[in-house]
């Protein structure tokens, strides 16, 4: 079966779903600013359509990594695989970080707010605040389900993958007799996605009711009162995509601009709904077709949404040092690299917890003891505005993620890579595959 062929016509019928998208966010600007109270009542909309993609989510990654691995046939290629893609979250997530601290050394957003802990209303952030993560043993011992169809139950991506390359593993050492079964998960993954093709024509309502909810409920007077703080987030995150994943994209042998381009609808959607999960089994596909091998983007791109939160990074300790300097509570270089490390492992061992930003970074300043917790009650009024920079990177960072591990093990078909960023710089068809 043509793998391929079907993601082709997938980017095909999506051909200018992005100016949809941006016109469904030009809307939702003017609702939420001249009509507030109903703006911020459009936030099931964009929860709706999130909902719909999820339920697709566990399928299409079983059947994505199970039919990749099937063709792959090597358990030591896979481990291999799952190696390098993990020495390459570990890099950028701390490069991500590093960012973080510099961007708010430099600039102090928070110097001479001159905030008194105490006056501070910390029932907010109670539910962030009491929240554990039950730190490395436990989120370890969670990525194993307590049955095996629990993982769909629940939607867990880490279960899902964990299931994924068994079922792929078991299925391999089959051999030939898995064929008809393997064929069979093949058109299932085929109607997946055509539902989810279904599902996306509701993008550009979502991508305004998103934006609408935003503006409506906290109005763009917030944008003014925290503008530096803004400004310097979107700032590193800006630094972080044309530096850093373009550096990435250069050693791969593409460029980012077309890169960003191919995936615009993506962004865009990203940015209106903070959903990076809205858009991963269209990622799934895209990613595919630009000519990497399906169990790469199986096992790589899910992974990275949990253990590759590189806009997440920098938000983290960016946030954490606005919180100290608003609060005069300085951290010094000692404290700041203790502030990273502790970071390198509370921003993994949050994935998957609601609210997992608030979640890491109070759990962060708890470990530091020098910064008041009570103090990202400040944050909370822009909390959803940070959102889209932080995450747009971990988007656009797993999609740069997935193409790097795949060039590094020899899995990318560049040939096929470059002309679909032909196709992106020149608006030339693609030859029929």
């Amino acid at each position: 079966m043509n793998a391929i062929a079907p993601d082709i016509q997938f980017r095909t019928l999506w051909g200018q779903l992005y100016i949809q998208v941006l016109i469904g966010i030009i809307l939702g600007v003017i609702v939420g600013y001249f009509f507030p109270a109903f703006g911020a009542s459009l936030s099931p909309v964009c929860e709706v359509f999130i909902k719909l993609i999820k339920m697709l989510l566990a399928p299409i990654i079983f059947g994505t990594v199970v039919c990749g691995m099937a063709r792959m046939g090597s358990l030591r290629e896979v481990g291999r695989i799952g190696l390098k893609a993990i020495i390459y979250f570990e890099l950028l997530s701390t490069v991500a970080l590093a960012l973080g601290l510099i961007l708010m050394n430099v600039t102090a957003p928070g110097k001479g707010m001159n905030i008194d802990p105490s006056s501070l209303d910390v029932g907010e952030i109670a539910s962030y605040t009491t929240t554990k993560s039950g730190g490395a043993v436990a989120f370890l011992l969670d990525i194993i389900p307590t049955t095996l169809l629990d993982a769909f139950v629940k939607g867990a991506m880490l279960q899902v993958i964990l299931v994924s390359v068994l079922s792929g593993i078991a299925l391999s050492a089959m051999g030939a007799k898995s064929g008809p079964l393997i064929e069979l998960i093949e058109v299932m993954l085929q109607a997946f996605f055509r539902i989810v093709r279904m599902i996306m024509w509701l993008a550009p309502l979502a991508a305004g009711a998103g934006i609408a909810f935003t503006i409506g409920k906290y109005g763009l007077s917030i944008l003014v009162s925290m503008a530096e703080l803004i400004g310097v987030i979107f700032l590193g995150a800006a630094i972080f995509v044309f530096l850093v994943l373009g550096g990435m994209m250069r050693l791969v042998g593409l460029r980012l601009g077309p890169f960003l381009r191919y995936i615009r609808e993506e962004i865009l959607i990203v940015a209106a709904t903070c959903s990076t999960e809205a858009v991963l089994p269209a990622m799934l596909a895209k990613l595919e077709s630009l000519g990497t091998e399906k169990t790469v983007v199986g096992l790589v791109l899910p992974a990275g949404y949990a253990f590759n939160a590189d806009g997440t990074s920098l938000y983290l300790t960016g946030a954490a040092l606005f919180v100290s300097q608003a609060t005069n509570a300085p951290l010094n270089l000692s404290g700041q690299i203790e502030l990273l490390a502790i970071l390198l492992l509370t921003s993994k061992g949050s994935a998957g917890v609601a609210g997992a930003g608030f979640v890491t970074l109070a759990a962060t300043l708890s470990a530091l003891h020098s910064v008041p917790v009570a103090g990202i009650v400040l944050l909370l009024g822009v909390d959803r505005i940070l959102n889209v920079p932080r995450a747009v990177v971990n988007l656009i960072g797993n999609g740069v993620a997935t193409l790097v591990v795949a060039r590094w093990d020899g899995r990318l078909d560049m040939m096929r890579a470059k002309q679909q960023i032909e196709l992106e710089t020149t608006g030339k068809n693609l030859p029929a595959f």
